[in-house]
């Protein structure tokens, strides 16, 4: 994932921003009355956003109105559940860098949600 588009979602004001913008476009000035935060912030965090290629703008008349782009979303939220679903793999062993008490440990690791069913 791009290191632009974690930065992005990182910040608290610009996730609060996608929330706005996830129900419709706004202008700068819209965004800045909804978020509590003054303009010129609301222009930081936008073109934050733009770069990490999260929102778009379409101009309309004198004021440009910012989008959630739903599908660059949907590709980060497909990478997140790629992430998520990876089967654990077991270590190689001491001999690949493991100090061999790790390995042991690893070895007989159960995830939390599969303690006490059949692994």
């Amino acid at each position: 994932m791009d290191e632009k588009i974690l930065k992005a979602l990182g910040e608290p004001k610009r996730f609060l921003l996608l929330q706005l913008m996830s129900e419709r476009g706004y202008c700068v000035r819209a965004l800045a009355r909804q978020s509590y935060l003054s303009e010129s912030a609301v222009s930081q965090h936008l073109k934050t956003l733009r770069e990490a290629g999260l929102v778009y703008g379409v101009k309309m008349g004198y004021y440009t109105h910012y989008c959630l782009d739903k599908e660059a979303l949907g590709n980060i939220i497909a990478e997140l559940e790629r992430i998520r679903d990876t089967k654990r793999k077991p270590c190689d062993g001491p001999f690949y860098g493991c100090p061999e008490s790790e390995y042991l440990r690893c070895k007989s690791y159960v995830p939390p949600e599969k303690r006490g069913k059949e692994v």
